[in-house]
């Protein structure tokens, strides 16, 4: 009996130590794809660090060729240079005199688009104020998506510089929308498409391939990739 014993507690102590040699190459092989993917981390932050280094001395020499600074959203354009953008400029009456007659004709039906555009606007403040926070989802800034800074350009009579103010708002209304539109995709339905599209947007990575339903119980409702995303 007492050698059984013995047996048992030795070949216990035995496996110990078999356990204790795996789990220390276990520990080294982690240690090991720990630095690895600390060297992977650093190699690819120090690659992003270069690439907006280059993006902003390639935005400084822009800045530098044209001539111009920006201050509060607004284009300060060297005065030599703002007159010479000036000579360029056409005249009112040419842009209404130079107008086709399709043109003339499509005018109305451009501009009543500001009416539900304008109602589009104050059902998605409501919206955003009301579900979006009661979804706790961060709200999607409107001002970064509507800009007007093509209306400062010295080139541009009165009449394109009212039209490219009308496409800027439009435009990027449309954009804002889509952008709210999307967090609550996120929120509701986080289920990637099936059949292939023309055009995705970056929330979809959030989403559950279409036939995984354990994967879609995670993320049906979720917040925490909305905490995960770093907001200006």
């Amino acid at each position: 009996m007492n050698d059984k014993i013995k047996k048992i507690i030795n070949d216990t102590f035995n496996k110990k130590e078999d356990f204790s040699v795996e789990y220390e190459k276990f520990k080294k092989r982690l240690d090991n794809r720990k630095n690895e993917l600390a060297k992977e981390y650093e190699w690819i932050k120090s690659k992003y660090e270069n690439k907006k280094n280059e993006l902003s001395k390639e935005y400084e020499k822009f800045k530098e060729k044209y001539e111009f600074r920006v201050e509060w959203r607004k284009i300060i354009w060297n005065k030599e240079r703002n007159a010479e953008l000036r000579k360029d400029k056409k005249s009112a009456w040419d842009s209404v005199f130079s107008a086709t007659v399709r043109e003339i004709l499509s005018f109305p039906f451009i501009w009543m688009m500001l009416i539900p555009a304008f109602f589009l606007d104050i059902c998605m403040f409501i919206y955003q104020n009301t579900a979006i926070r009661l979804y706790k989802i961060p709200l999607a800034k409107r001002s970064d998506y509507i800009v007007f800074d093509r209306s400062q350009l010295a080139y541009l009579n009165w009449i394109q510089k009212i039209d490219c103010i009308y496409c800027s708002y439009f435009n990027w209304l449309m954009q804002y929308s889509v952008e709210v539109a999307w967090r609550t995709e996120k929120y509701w339905c986080p289920i990637k498409h099936a059949t292939k599209k023309h055009w995705t947007h970056d929330w979809e990575k959030h989403f559950a391939d279409y036939w995984d339903s354990k994967e879609f119980k995670k993320v049906f409702t979720n917040t925490e990739c909305y905490k995960d995303k770093k907001w200006d």
